[in-house]
């Protein structure tokens, strides 16, 4: 599988933000690439369903965590 390994040695990566035009992908700031850098793409969820996500969780904890959650104190703890 030479050429196509995932598997890098001694590689450093970085992680750069950047986003989409329409047209093209723009790095949000500076960063010198030299020509044909390999990179990885990874695209992200829409905001609004990082939103919809993060407000289940919420209501999922707050389900778990209610106020009829009994409290616990120290001596409740045993070694």
């Amino acid at each position: 599988m030479a050429g196509n390994s995932l598997i890098w040695p001694k590689m450093q990566g970085v992680a750069l933000s950047a986003h989409f035009d329409g047209r093209k992908i723009e790095l949000d700031e500076p960063y010198q690439l030299t020509e044909n850098s390999r990179l990885l793409v990874v695209v992200l969820p829409a905001e609004s369903e990082r939103e919809e996500w993060t407000m289940l969780a919420a209501r999922q904890l707050a389900r778990a965590y209610g106020n009829d959650e009994p409290v616990y104190t120290e001596a409740d703890i045993r070694p």
